[in-house]
């Protein structure tokens, strides 16, 4: 199992980002490099990558607010 964190150097600032779109499904498959959700970070939008290759399931849903180094899915 292999957790999708939000990386801690993908913006500069320590403001929080809003999900904006899960670009693969909840129980989907996904394949390691595959961007798998949009993130917008005042006014910019930043593509989430997969960590690994499984099956995703989401744990944060569209329009809520994370931080760096929140868990939004596992990849098992």
């Amino acid at each position: 199992m292999t957790d999708v964190i939000i990386p801690v150097d993908l913006w500069e600032e320590d403001s929080e980002a809003v999900i904006t779109s899960w670009l693969a499904s909840d129980g989907g498959d996904v394949t390691e490099g595959d961007v798998i959700a949009e993130l917008m970070v005042e006014k910019i939008q930043y593509e989430l990558e997969a960590p690994a290759s499984g099956k995703l399931t989401i744990s944060k849903d569209v329009d809520e607010v994370v931080a760096k180094g929140d868990q939004v899915a596992t990849i098992g």
